[in-house]
């Protein structure tokens, strides 16, 4: 039998708030243990929490990027459930009135666009993090991290593949980096995903019994992790048995996952509307004055640079997939260069090189002025394609500007007509049988007369004037 997979994505975005987000304990990461808490955070008898603006606000802002309407009212809840993370035994999340509701996000996936619903974005706390000792059965509990705020942005069902899943991720994951609210970094924990999939036979319109996945912490992994489990439900479904629901996690060194529990439902947590925290309300003029504030978000972007600038699909895509890589872009462009060539040199040797050092488009030690001035002294002639690969080197080393650097190192490009036609008539006498072979149709020895000019220029000679050169004084 034929089967279709039933994909919803749970994606908990952290973000980037300075402080929690009921006290005022730092969110910031890598601290030593248990630094970063306070009474509240800890769930000390006779504290009361007090909500982050900054929290509302933002996710105020990703609620309007995903098309969502913003609702005037929503309502606190406890969720209550017990693990050692935990300290209150409950977790202060939105249930029934959450913030944001039913938005969407168009997606790309092998050259088809497709709308996936969002059922909802709410507001919640982080729990804390368990630390197991490798060396004996004992696990510490860090509760830094408890009170860091969280968005949870829960899609529809919509999605059927384990591509599309990927493509959700790096698109939503753009988006909210683009609105400055979200670093989007998985490897530590500020992007998570889980995933609930389940198979049908293709045309049934009743959804399949789903697994909830867990523990994937890269776009890579989630994809294998959905591969994995759409075989082993497949494998269930075709030998006649039933797909159990349940709480799995993914192993990504076996390339395997393993039960972890039984799913819960929403009953299982016991869901309050917390006595502590009085109702949201967010009015008309705060949501409009957040949505005049939006900056251009990723697709329009990179729609405009295809007609803007002439960039493919490809090209776009890579300069927009960052605001601060983006502006570096348009800057460049609005200092003179050429937009195919200020792509071209961004994509290859500049990211080339950030990648190397291990630095971001805003630590580049070449500017967007700088590298405009590179490309210029290559269009003008003054220079060549691979002395400026030697300028460009240098100017990330040390910072100077494209001329000073040809201006130090001496590396203007040799460009007198009269100066090249003297040392091409040089070589000529000195190489007759080439000549003739030359002239008999021989035209490969045009790259052994424009070596043996860049020879005698110590490499400064423009080649191209060269080939002209050598067509024009043997009679081409």
């Amino acid at each position: 039998m034929e089967y279709e997979a039933v994909i919803g994505l749970e994606v908990h975005a952290q973000l980037l708030t300075e402080s929690k987000i009921f006290c005022g304990c730092s969110t910031k990461f890598g601290a030593p243990p248990n630094t970063h808490v306070c009474p509240v955070c800890l769930g000390m008898p006779g504290v009361l929490p007090v909500l982050n603006q900054k929290v509302v606000e933002f996710t105020i802002r990703a609620g309007l990027a995903t098309n969502c309407a913003i609702q005037p009212k929503s309502v606190w809840a406890r969720k209550n459930y017990f693990y050692p993370d935990l300290s209150k035994n409950y977790q202060i999340s939105q249930y029934e009135l959450p913030i944001c509701l039913d938005g969407w996000l168009d997606i790309e996936v092998e050259g088809e666009n497709r709308r996936i619903g969002i059922t909802r974005i709410h507001m919640e706390e982080d729990a804390g993090k368990l630390v197991h000792d490798p060396s004996q059965p004992v696990s510490y509990v860090d509760y830094n991290r408890t009170g860091v705020p969280l968005m949870e942005i829960v899609s529809e069902p919509d999605l059927r593949s384990p591509e599309e899943a990927g493509a959700y991720l790096r698109t939503l994951r753009d988006v909210l980096i683009y609105l400055e609210i979200c670093d989007g970094n998985m490897e530590e924990g500020s992007f998570r995903c889980d995933a609930n999939i389940s198979l049908r036979p293709v045309g049934q319109a009743e959804f399949g019994i789903r697994a909830e996945l867990k523990n994937m912490n890269s776009f890579r992994g989630v994809t294998k992790a959905l591969e994995y489990e759409i075989r082993r439900q497949r494998a269930i479904l075709d030998e006649g048995g039933k797909v159990v629901q349940e709480t799995r996690l993914w192993d990504a060194d076996q390339g395997k996952s393993f039960g972890m529990r039984g799913k819960e439902e929403a009953h299982d947590y016991r869901y309050l509307p917390d006595p502590d925290l009085p109702p949201l309300v967010v009015d008309e003029a705060w949501v409009e004055r957040v949505r005049s504030e939006l900056p251009e978000l990723p697709g329009a972007k990179r729609a405009r640079f295809m007609e803007a600038y002439g960039l493919n699909d490809y090209d776009a895509g890579v300069l927009t997939a960052g605001r601060p890589l983006a502006d570096y872009y348009e800057a460049v462009v609005a200092a003179g260069a050429p937009p195919k060539a200020a792509a071209n040199w961004m994509m290859t040797d500049l990211l080339g090189a950030l990648k190397a050092e291990g630095r971001e488009i805003g630590q580049a030690a070449v500017k967007p002025q700088g590298l405009a001035e590179l490309i210029a002294l290559i269009d003008s002639g003054a220079i060549s394609n691979k002395m400026a690969k030697e300028v460009f080197a240098e100017m990330m080393a040390t910072g100077k500007g494209a001329a000073k650097v040809v201006e130090e190192k001496g590396l203007t490009q040799v460009s007198d007509e009269g100066e090249l036609e003297g040392l091409l008539k040089e070589i000529f006498a000195a190489n007759p049988e080439e000549v003739e072979a030359f002239k008999g149709g021989k035209k490969k020895l045009m790259g052994f007369f424009v070596g043996q000019v860049m020879q005698k220029t110590k490499g400064q000679a423009n080649p191209k004037l060269v080939n002209q050169l050598v067509n024009k004084l043997l009679g081409e």
